[in-house]
């Protein structure tokens, strides 16, 4: 099933699911009785994934209001090796 729009001229937008290719140009709307033209909209296509999502989120809010930093953050330190039981026994630097 397909979700169509279409806009009524008094009663504003609205949807109809029909199965694929069976939506009709103009639509009784279910307000007025009027019909309304079918809108076109881009289908979905794909989703954002979580995080990039999150990330434009972070993004488009700092372009309005950026976060200030009060300190300087805490140096990271790299991850050691992986644990090996072979190298258990050797010298550390």
């Amino acid at each position: 099933m397909a979700t169509y729009a279409y806009r009524c001229a008094d009663c504003g937008p609205f949807e109809v699911r029909r199965p694929i290719g069976t939506a009709e140009p103009a639509e009784p709307c279910a307000g007025c009785g009027e019909p309304a033209p079918r809108l076109f909209t881009p289908p979905l296509l794909g989703r954002t994934p979580a995080a990039m999502a999150r990330a434009l989120g972070a993004q488009e809010a700092a372009a309005h209001e950026p976060q200030v930093v009060r300190e300087v953050p805490p140096a990271r330190r790299p991850p050691g090796p992986a644990p090996d039981p072979r190298r258990a026994g050797l010298p550390r630097p």
